[in-house]
């Protein structure tokens, strides 16, 4: 009986010892794709402040046709 509670609590500690590790990984995948995400939108700004003009008539052009 003692061992069956000794090897229940090992099991629960291992699951939770995953479930960790688990939620850790996601964590960090998700603040790398946010990052990630920044950065493309900062080059988007950056080419839009640059060549605004041109993406408008480029846009324009495109949606005319």
């Amino acid at each position: 009986m003692a061992q069956e509670q000794k090897h229940s609590r090992k099991s629960s500690q291992d699951e939770e010892a995953v479930t960790e590790a688990a939620e850790t990984d996601v964590a960090e995948r998700r603040e790398a794709l946010d990052d990630d995400v920044d950065a493309i939108l900062d080059e988007i700004d950056e080419v839009l402040e640059n060549n605004a003009e041109e993406f408008v008539k480029s846009f324009i052009q495109k949606g005319g046709e």
